[in-house]
Formats: C-alpha cells, structure tokens, sequence
C-alpha cells in the first residue's frame, strides 16, 4: 500500500510539472503572428517611406536560456515612388512595392521570465511592379528582387501563450540578372502573436 501511494505521488508529480510548465512564457514552440510597421526603400541616395504589413509563422526550440528557431513571413507595402525625373510633362512613372517573401533563422537569449532579446538573418524576396503612363502608350512591368535581411528585438510575454514583439531590420537587394539594383530597406516592425 505505500508503496502504491508513492507510485502514485510520484506520477502525479511528474504530470504536474508539465502542467506547471505551461502556466509560464518560456518563448519555444510554433507560433504565429500579425505585424504592421514602418517601411523605408531607398535606392541611389533617394528613399520613399510607407506602412508595411502583413503576418508570420516560426517555430522556437528551448536549449537553457537561448532559443533557437525558423521563421517564415509575407508582407505588402505601401511604399510608393512617383518618379521625380519625368521626361516630359503628362507623363507619369511610378514603382510600387509590392508583397515580400522571407525565410530566415533566429536567435533568442531569455533575460527574464517574460523578455527576450533575439537576432535574425535570412533571405528575402520583393516584388517591385513599375508603371508608365503616356499620352501613346500604358506599360506595367513587375520585378522580383533577391536579397538578404538582418534584424534585432525584443519579444515580451503577456501571458503564457501571447505574446508582443518589437525589432529593426534591414534588407538589402543587390545584383540582379546583371543589373545592379542596389536598394536598401530599413524596417520599424511590430507583432502581436500566439504560441502553439
């Protein structure tokens, strides 16, 4: 019989820890997310601002305090050029970015129960659709553009599974089928995620 009341004790222990566990932020597992933020592209010393947006999905492994994950985002811009150099007047030539594909990796150092600071790096993919209108002729011509992003944050926990986060981060899109586009963007992000 005592024996069978510390089987007992001992395996409720074990199931509580778990349990236990998950009333905690310990920032690992699936997660998803909303984003919206500020969205800078500039090109040949000349920028355009705008509002990004858009959602993401990651998964974080718990290696002690560091956390190691991948992540994948989709984003749209509002960011507009109207060109500043039109040739002759009534036309009109303007680029607009478009969606953003990203994958990349991330990591993450627990400060406290409820912060963590984390870095990523990856490969991006903008789209940049560009439009000329003339009084003879209307043109529309979109252009994939392959780069790399760098960031940082900070992800706080308002509670176990939902979560805040704030971070900068920098794309660059160089070389292009031979043609050197050379663009940098600068990224304000915000998201309001869950974990699985």
């Amino acid at each position: 019989m005592r024996l069978l009341l510390i089987s007992t004790a001992t395996i409720a222990a074990m199931m509580a820890n778990p349990c236990a566990a998950q009333d905690k932020p310990d920032f690992s597992g699936f997660r998803l997310e909303a984003l919206g933020g500020y969205d800078n592209i500039s090109s040949g010393g000349e920028g355009d601002d705008g509002f990004v947006y858009g959602a993401a999905a990651g998964y974080d492994a718990a290696l002690g305090r560091t956390r190691l994950g991948v992540e994948g985002e989709i984003t749209d811009s509002t960011v507009r050029d109207r060109s500043r150099d039109v040739l002759t007047a009534g036309d009109r030539l303007r680029s607009d970015a478009g969606r953003d594909f990203y994958i990349g990796v991330r990591a993450g150092y627990v400060i406290s129960p409820k912060l963590m600071a984390y870095a990523k790096a990856g490969y991006t993919n903008a789209r940049v659709t560009t439009r000329y209108n003339s009084a003879t002729e209307a043109t529309r011509d979109s252009e994939n553009l392959d780069g790399f992003r760098l960031g940082a944050g900070l992800e706080y926990a308002i509670s176990p599974r939902f979560f805040v986060r704030g971070e900068y981060r920098y794309s660059h899109y160089g070389d292009q089928n031979g043609a050197d586009i050379d663009a940098d963007r600068h990224q304000l992000m915000a998201g309001v995620g869950v974990r699985f």
